[in-house]
Parts: C-alpha cells; structure tokens; sequence
C-alpha cells in the first residue's frame, strides 16, 4: 500500500465527505481523488516516466496536494522545495537531485526566468496562479521558458479522472527531502513509498487521528512534520484537512473556532505566539482534543502555561527527515511527561548509545539512534554519508538523549550543540528551560562563544515580553538560582526577535554566525 493507492480507496470509501478545506471550499475525497488522476494522467501523456523527479515550490494549497499524490500516481519522485529560499539554494537543489519538471508559484516565474541556464535539465514549469488580489502582471510571452511553462489549471484540464498509473513498489522512491543544510549543502533523505506509508499510517493510529477530525495544517507542507502529521495520516483515515496558508495567532483562533477543528500541530514558537496573543482565550480552542509538538524541543514552562490556559493537551513528539519523521510520541493512553518527547511509536525502535554503539544504562545521556520502516533508504547520490548515518540498519540521529526507567526518551540537546565550558558539558537546553520559566522571558536561545580561559563559555539571546524592564544582571542572578556555576552564562543579549526558520524553529547558526561577524 502506498499512499495515492489509499486516496483511491478512500475515495470509494468516503465520497462526498470533505478531504480538505481551503479558503472556505470544501473538497471532497472523490473530487480529490479525480483531480490527482487527472494530474497524473497529464504527466503521463508529458513524457514523464516511473522514477522520474518532480519538483514542488509551493505554500500550503491544494496545488501542493494535487500535485503530491498526483506525481506519485504517476510513479514519479516528489522533491519539496521552501519557495522562498534563495535562487541559489533552489538551484542547488534542482540540480543536485536531478528535477525535471517543477511545479511551482506564479510569483516564481521571473526567478525560473533568470536562472534558466543554469538549470539545463528542467523540461516542464507548471505554474498555479495565486490567490485572487496576487496577480502577476508580467508578459509571460516574452520570457525565454515560455515555450518550458504550462498552467496548473490548463495543464489538469484534459487529465482522464481514472487514471492509476504505473505499479509502485513499497521500495521505490516516493519523496526526496533536502535537510536544511546546517552542516554544509543540504543533503536529499530519499524516502520510500514504505517509509512515507508506514509513518503516517503508525503516526495517525498512535494519535487516534480518524473520520471525525478536522486538522489544523498551517505547518509548511514543504516541511516533512505537516506532510506526515497534518496531511498525509489524516488522509490515510479519512479525516478532513484544513489548509491554512501561512500561521497567524488571530487566524487560527478563529479558524479553529468556525471550522470546529480536534487537531492542532505546531512548532514551539507557534504556541508561544498563540499564548501571547491578547484576544486568544479557552472558548476558541475548546473543539480541539489535541494539540501536537514537533521540530524542536518545547519549553516545559511553555508547555504547561499553554495547556492551562486554554485547557487543551499537547503532546510533544521527536521525528527527523531522515525517519518521515515521527519515532516517538507522547503516548495518549497514559501520563505525559512534560520535557519528554514520549515513547517509540509502533513499529520503531528508539535507543541510546555510547561513542562505540553500544547501548548506554537507563538515565545516561547518548546519542539517539533509530530503527524502523521509516528509516529513509539513504541519501541520494551520496553514498558514504549513507553508510556513515545508517548502521546495520540503525539512523544515527546525532541527537544526544536519555532514556528512563519507564522508556520515556529526552533529547538533552544536538551533538553538534553541546558547549564545553572547562570540560564540563553545558546542554543549552537546559539553560535554556531555566530562563524560559522566568516571567518575564519570551524567547530564549543558547549558544557557546569562543572563551580563552574555559575553551568554551555560554552566550543567551533573549526576547522578554513587551513593557517589561529587564536587565543582563536580573537575569544571571536568576540563573544563579538555578543553574551551577559553570552553566551560568557569560552575556546575555537582548533581541527584538530571534532568527527563524520557516517552520518557526529557531536557527541557532545565524546567532552564532552573528556572533562571528
């Protein structure tokens, strides 16, 4: 089973009930259904073949959708793009993933045109025209692709709705995911028709997730979090999806409200911003049974100040590119932990391990390795970063994380994070939590700075809530009260906002390139 053969069976099996909501029009699975035969049908008559690679640049949209489990009828490799990143980041990965076709915005249209020598291998640009108010008033006629572009609408148009295209095998490549990069050039996690399946069907079993919810995806869909979370296990049980462009506090209180949503997932940031928002109250959110956290570790005192005051769970949960994502969550059936990112899901195996691979006693801290059928096939032409990430047949996460007597896993922080202040490991996490539970403390995060007596000394960016009058001193002597000496932080600095990635992970890199500069 894979997951376009699933919409083909709940298409028979839900009919006219909503697949998914966008800018107050109700799609319904057998209508969804059609247009993706339709879409994989006109790549088809295109020329494009089983294995071939699609590229995607686009915001949440039923044109992402469509053309998701429209390619992958068609047999062919989905590669998600951020639309908004740099023309280089995007050639870099068209070209390293060897796309030929992308389907991408109206608004992308003179960026496709400037760079259209140096992407030789792109045969096809399906361009969605945007929503009304957006328009683009440039001549497309005059522009050397023209001959390359078709539109999204034109090009659906003549798709036969029954089409089922080619046979799929569960190891055949689905998607290709890009990392972020946060270590060089992004590298490509291919994930199979197996991984992509499996994941969000254990995924949508762990967290209940059926028929009767209505999901909140406001999370990029480009992002593998709201692909798997917010769209694809939904999906797989015949859910609604409700499809929110972009995120904002006052759009998804009343969206919640007016749709009478069950299921809301976010990142950290997305919480804090709903927690501070003045007219946000209970009575909003009281439809939601759930609430899901991912992408990074969320603030215990954010947590529970989320949860009390709008009377609703969340559950965080750990997943990475490389796993489709989720391997633990917060189990639902019994205790949360708060600071836990829960148990292993079903079917995935989670443990901890020393330098040498071995299994490391219960409360120690190690590196987090996984293994499951999520666990992506590799990385795509690269083949000694495959070998070193997967072994005998565990994903090393580079995650460093303690397990409990219970077998609830912690991730304590990022190998690569972790800060050495006089050979004493300092986890900026933990500092991190400290100043979170201070009253006054928005946002917060924790870096190491070069330091020429320690090696290492700790450095603090910090957003405090508008009005307040904090200062440097207030806040390391409240460290003082709870941190030893050696985590305490050397400066802290003050910031009107803290870098973020599209998904509203804070990016830690641009604060420590910051400091290099």
């Amino acid at each position: 089973m894979n997951i376009s053969a699933k919409l083909l069976e709940n298409a028979r099996l839900y009919g006219t009930k909503p697949a998914y909501v966008f800018q107050d029009t109700e799609t319904s699975y057998l209508e969804f259904n059609g247009a993706v035969s339709k879409f994989a049908h006109a790549l088809s008559e295109m020329g494009i073949q089983k294995g071939d690679h699609i590229a995607l640049l686009l915001g949440n949209s039923p044109h992402f959708v469509i053309g998701l489990y429209g390619a992958l009828r068609a047999g062919a490799t989905v590669i998600p793009i951020n639309p908004i990143y740099t023309p280089d980041e995007i050639g870099y990965i068209l070209n390293d993933s060897d796309v030929k076709v992308v389907v991408a915005l109206d608004l992308l249209v003179p960026l496709f045109e400037k760079m259209n020598p140096l992407l030789p291998k792109i045969e096809h640009l399906i361009i969605c025209e945007t929503p009304k108010g957006n328009e683009s008033t440039l001549d497309v006629t005059q522009l050397s692709i023209f001959q390359k572009m078709k539109s999204f609408t034109s090009f659906i148009a003549p798709g036969d709705p029954m089409f089922q295209g080619p046979e799929v095998h569960e190891d055949d490549t689905a998607v290709i995911l890009y990392t972020s990069g946060t270590t060089g050039k992004p590298k490509g996690a291919m994930l199979t028709h197996k991984n992509v399946y499996s994941n969000a069907k254990d995924v949508a079993n762990y967290l209940k997730i059926n028929e009767t919810d209505r999901v909140i995806a406001t999370l990029p869909m480009f992002h593998v979090f709201c692909l798997t979370v917010a769209l694809n296990a939904p999906l797989l049980n015949g859910g609604t999806v409700i499809i929110v462009p972009r995120f904002s506090p006052g759009d998804i209180f009343s969206i919640v409200k007016k749709y009478e949503a069950t299921v809301f997932a976010g990142v950290p940031t997305m919480y804090n911003f709903l927690l501070q928002y003045p007219e946000g109250s209970v009575e909003d959110l009281k439809s939601l049974r759930l609430c899901i956290s991912g992408g990074a570790s969320m603030p215990v005192a954010l947590l529970k100040s989320f949860e009390k005051k709008f009377q609703v769970a969340i559950s965080e949960g750990y997943g990475l590119s490389e796993a489709a994502p989720v391997t633990c969550f917060n189990p639902l059936d019994r205790p949360r932990k708060p600071g836990s990112i829960g148990m292993s899901i079903v079917n995935v195996e989670n443990k901890v391990v020393n330098e040498l691979g071995d299994e490391v006693p219960v409360g120690e801290v190690g590196e987090l390795i996984v293994r499951g059928p999520n666990v992506m096939k590799g990385y795509y032409n690269l083949p000694e970063e495959t070998a070193h990430t997967i072994r005998d047949g565990w994903l090393f996460t580079g995650d460093l994380a303690r397990m409990d007597e219970e077998g609830y896993f912690y991730i304590v922080d990022r190998k690569k994070d972790m800060i050495i202040v006089g050979g004493y490991n300092v986890y900026p996490r933990e500092v991190e939590e400290v100043l979170y539970s201070h009253s006054s403390v928005v946002e917060v995060a924790v870096i190491g700075v070069p330091d020429m007596n320690f090696g290492e000394a700790v450095k603090c960016f910090v957003v405090v809530k508008e009005g307040e009058n904090v200062t440097e001193e207030m806040l390391l002597s409240y460290c003082e009260e709870h941190l030893a000496k050696y985590k305490i932080p050397s400066s802290i600095e003050f910031l009107e906002e803290l870098p973020k990635n599209t998904t509203g992970k804070i990016l830690r890199r641009a604060l420590k390139d910051q400091v290099k500069a």
